[in-house]
């Protein structure tokens, strides 16, 4: 056990070192998650002259909320597996005692540690410019925040993990997400809060992987009424479906992969 903690801190720690080095340009990356705090305008603005269930200060708390969460799952797994694919690169890592998915985990923790700053200081100006709609979290709401953030994160991890395996036989895989990211974009409440949807409509996403990677976190920080169980439950169920199949398409992909790309 100790020797699995002891790789585990020096890889993490290694790529924490390498993001610093990246630090303007992960400041660009976290302003380029803006699209919810845009939304938020048009929501309030419709707010006042519609009845959606929701206050103009809950839009504001919610699409926050949003942009929060995106800083913590954002991932981008895809794009860096199928150039190590493409450009025989993953030959290097096929070499190492340990899965070369472990070294892109670290990666992105690493990253998210790296933006931890920026978070504070995002939601400072939040508090200077919306105070009316500033509020502070139980902490059971942080607690069930961090458990959400975590279990989304792990969840559009192994999904986008999972198209990257296609990467195996096709040079362009990342053009699967970018057609997945249309579903993700309106159903996963990044659009729109899940409560102004038609209840049909909302009853049919919720059994979908898409509400628990936005929505579900924002919500539980702002706090919306949520079924906690229910929703951790399909979580886990999606992310054990695609881990299985992210498994499966690794040892039919290794099959298919030479030194020099797919």
């Amino acid at each position: 056990m100790k020797w699995i903690y002891k790789k585990a801190s020096t890889i993490l720690l290694a790529h924490y070192a390498h993001m610093l080095e990246y630090r303007a340009e992960i400041f660009l990356w976290a302003l380029s998650n803006s699209l919810p705090i845009i939304l938020m305008g048009v929501w309030v603005k419709a707010s006042q002259n519609g009845n959606f269930g929701l206050s103009s200060v809950d839009f504001i708390r919610y699409f926050f909320s949003v942009f929060l969460t995106r800083q913590f799952t954002t991932i981008w797994v895809i794009w860096e597996f199928e150039r190590e694919v493409v450009e025989g690169k993953l030959s290097f890592r096929l070499l190492q005692p340990i899965d070369p998915a472990w070294h892109h985990v670290a990666r992105h923790l690493a990253e998210k540690m790296t933006r931890i700053p920026l978070i504070i200081l995002f939601a400072g100006l939040f508090f200077l410019l919306y105070p009316d709609a500033a509020w502070f979290p139980t902490w059971k709401q942080l607690l069930l925040y961090i458990v959400a953030i975590a279990l989304a994160f792990s969840l559009r991890f192994i999904i986008q993990y999972t198209f990257a395996m296609l990467a195996f036989w096709t040079e362009r895989a990342s053009a699967i997400q970018q057609f997945w990211f249309l579903f993700d974009t309106f159903l996963s409440g990044t659009v729109a809060p899940l409560e102004v949807f038609p209840a049909t409509v909302r009853r049919i996403v919720e059994w979908t992987p898409f509400p628990y990677t936005m929505h579900f976190p924002a919500a539980l920080l702002t706090g919306l009424e949520v079924n906690i169980g229910q929703s951790i439950a399909i979580i886990l169920g999606w992310t054990i479906l695609f881990a299985i199949a992210n498994r499966w398409l690794w040892r039919k992909g290794l099959r298919q992969y030479s030194g020099m790309g797919a």
